[in-house]
């Protein structure tokens, strides 16, 4: 699933070889971190969040059948560089 939403986030952005996915596990569930450059959050986003949370049902579906819960989340990482 990793290798699937680094997929999906490269062809959004225009710095895709700065796109790095982890993965997390916590008591709650697993969580996916999305680290970008500063620039292309919005892409990642989308227009009143639309894109993101499209992402995460797209997560959330592929791995339903296992249980538990799913989270995709952008960290905030430096300001792009210049």
């Amino acid at each position: 699933m990793q290798a699937f939403l680094e997929y999906v986030v490269k062809q959004l952005v225009d710095y895709p070889n700065e796109v790095q996915v982890s993965h997390v596990v916590r008591e709650e569930g697993s969580l996916f971190e999305l680290r970008m450059r500063r620039s292309d959050v919005g892409k990642v986003v989308g227009r009143q969040g639309q894109t993101i949370s499209a992402i995460r049902n797209l997560v959330n579906s592929a791995l339903s059948a296992g249980g538990g819960h799913v989270d995709v989340e952008i960290v905030e990482g430096e300001s792009d560089p210049e």
